[in-house]
Parts: structure tokens; C-alpha cells; sequence
């Protein structure tokens, strides 16, 4: 890459100026003290001075320490094309100074992130790991067992094969989240935006869950009682899949005999929020900051008794995004804790 440099006269000016004056000086001591000097012969002798010793002075710097300051910018080009590509270079030692210890500070940030993005790489692909080798295992130990002879058992190996179903749906599920994650997070799926009831949604989550909020003896509850439709703009499906998903999550980490409840509350002129509430067990403060974090569990061991894929608020939080909206976490060990987001209303 060729650089274009922008050069610089302050240093030449200002040197020039003072070897001028010194020779002036000594000019005006020899003129009193030795022999008396034509002055205007000085003055112009001086002006002729001054421009040679400028153009000396500049012609150094151009050729000596330009080449030290083309070697920097060479060494820094190299590794951010993009940030000299298209301004001048110069010469001035104060201002490449400044854009050294930028580029330093650049690159020092550039750097902590990408150690910061190779830990969640690791993370990432070791949570992957975990997750698909659990029912990887579970299914090749039914069958292992199967072809060892206990096919020959008709019971056993109804239920072995049923065991071996449920390892390949966990398998679905967790490939299908992985899948609408990654488009989310690139952008691929566009949201088919309409006008919709949002009770109605919640009531569908709420009538489609009842069976399994009641294995646990768990309410699935509105705070009140909504006798008219609340009509908002979003991509209806996307949004029942983010009530489903914190709904299933109150219900997973639920005490038995518990409630959700949810509310739907005007929050600006244009906005409601959804908040969707349980008196379960609730989260530790450290935990609250990672819950919309990939395969992130604040129950290491009976998240994965209850299934799911740990990616499920992760996906709740990349669909809300998508809509330009926000969600909340609120949380009291003991007390429960309360997901909510916003919506836009419908006009």
C-alpha cells in the first residue's frame, strides 16, 4: 500500500528561525565590538540565510527521520489497512505519536474482545458437546442393550425403543432451537408482522401447557381478567413461541403447588409490557446476567431431568430483539421471579 504523506513545515520553520537569530547576534556583536557592518547587506544576507537554512532543515527531515516515520506507518498499515488507506500521513512527531498510542489502545481493546469471543467460543462448543452426547449415549445404550439380547423380550423391548424415541426427539429439539438461533442471530428469518390479540395468544400458551403446569399442581393465571381484546403489532408466531418459552420455564423451575401469572400493562402511549410471574424458587443475582446466555443453566442438574435444550430464553431474547423491543428480569431468591417484555400496540 502507498502511503500519501502529509508534511510538515512547523519544525523547519521554527528551527530556522532561531539558527537565524543566532547568526544575527553574532553578526550585530562582530558590527559594535570588531568592525561596523553595511546593515542592509546584513538584512538581505540574513532573509538568504534563513530560506537556505530552512529548506537544509526541511530537506533532513524529509529524508532522515521521514524515512523512520514511513517505517511506523508501514509496520501499522499492515495490520489496519483500513484506518490509513485513505488520509494523509505526517510527519509531525506530537501527532504520530497520538495516532500510535490510538492504534495501541485500538488494537488492546481488539484484543481483550477476541479472547473474550474465544471463551464463549470454547463454551459454546463445549455446552454443544454435552448436549448432543447425553441423548447420544441414552439412545446407544437402549440399543446396545436391545441387540445384546433383550429384543427378544417383547416388553423390554417396547419400552427400550419407546426410551430410545424420546433420546431422538431431545436430539430434534436441540438441532430445530440450534437452527432458529443461528438464522435469528444473522438475520434470516424476517418477521411476518400483524395485528393481533395478545390475551388470546397467552390463553392459547396457557390452555396448550395445563396438563403439564398441573403435574406439578402449578396455576396458569391471568393477574385480572381481560374482557377485551389488547391488539398489538409483531410477528404473532414468534411471540406465542416467547410466551411459550417463559411460560414452560416458570412451570420447569416452579415449586409444586405454585402460580404463574401473567399481566399485560400500558407502559408508554405506544407500548405495553407483558410480565409473566412465578413464586418459584427464584435466581441468584450473579445468575440474572447470563439467563439469555446459549446452554447457560442456573440448575446444572435438574434443568436437564426436565428437558428443553438451554437454549430457550436465548431464543426469547434474540426474537424481542428482532421486534426492536425490551425484556426484563427481575428475581428474589425464595420469592420468584418475573420475565417481562414490551410490544407495540396496534394503531
Amino acid at each position: 500500500m502507498q502511503l500519501k504523506f502529509k508534511k510538515s513545515y512547523k519544525f523547519a520553520l521554527k528551527s530556522s528561525v532561531y539558527v537565524t537569530l543566532f547568526f544575527l547576534a553574532t553578526i550585530f556583536l562582530y558590527h559594535y565590538f570588531v568592525q561596523p557592518l553595511n546593515l542592509l547587506i546584513v538584512l538581505a544576507f540574513s532573509v538568504v540565510f534563513y530560506a537556505a537554512t530552512f529548506f537544509l532543515i526541511q530537506f533532513r527531515v524529509e529524508h532522515f527521520i521521514y524515512k523512520r516515520v514511513k517505517k511506523i506507518y508501514d509496520d501499522v498499515s499492515l495490520l489496519e489497512t483500513t484506518s490509513y488507506v485513505n488520509q494523509p500521513v505526517t510527519t509531525y512527531m506530537a501527532t504520530l505519536t497520538k495516532e500510535v498510542k490510538k492504534f495501541a489502545r485500538d488494537k488492546k481493546l481488539e484484543i481483550e474482545t477476541l479472547k473474550i469471543r474465544e471463551e464463549y467460543r470454547k463454551e459454546f462448543l463445549g455446552n454443544v458437546s454435552h448436549e448432543l452426547k447425553t441423548p447420544l449415549f441414552t439412545i446407544q445404550g437402549y440399543l446396545l442393550t436391545l441387540l445384546d439380547g433383550a429384543m427378544e423380550d417383547k416388553n423390554i423391548r417396547t419400552k427400550y425403543l419407546e426410551r430410545a424415541e424420546k433420546g431422538v426427539e431431545r436430539l430434534i429439539y436441540i438441532v430445530k432451537d440450534l437452527d432458529m438461533i443461528t438464522k435469528l442471530e444473522v438475520g434470516e428469518i424476517n418477521l411476518d408482522v400483524t395485528r393481533f390479540n395478545i390475551v388470546e395468544v397467552i390463553q392459547n400458551v396457557f390452555d396448550l401447557f395445563e396438563m403439564k403446569a398441573a403435574n406439578k399442581n402449578i396455576t396458569l393465571t391471568f393477574d385480572m381478567k381481560y374482557a377485551k381484546p389488547i391488539w398489538v403489532m409483531a410477528d404473532q408466531e414468534k411471540i406465542q413461541q416467547v410466551v411459550t418459552n417463559l411460560v414452560v420455564n416458570s412451570i420447569k423451575y416452579g415449586k409444586k403447588g405454585g402460580t404463574t401469572e401473567v399481566g399485560i400493562e400500558d407502559l408508554t402511549k405506544d407500548k405495553i409490557i407483558v410480565r409473566i410471574t412465578d413464586n418459584g424458587e427464584g435466581i441468584e443475582k450473579q445468575n440474572i446476567s447470563r439467563l439469555f446466555e446459549r446452554f447457560y443453566r442456573v440448575d446444572k442438574s435438574g434443568a436437564r431431568s426436565e428437558g428443553g435444550s438451554g437454549l430457550g430464553l436465548a431464543i426469547v431474547k434474540h426474537i424481542i430483539e428482532g421486534h426492536d423491543e425490551k425484556i426484563y428480569v427481575e428475581s428474589q431468591i425464595g420469592v420468584g421471579s418475573e420475565f417481562s417484555f414490551t410490544l407495540e400496540k396496534a394503531k
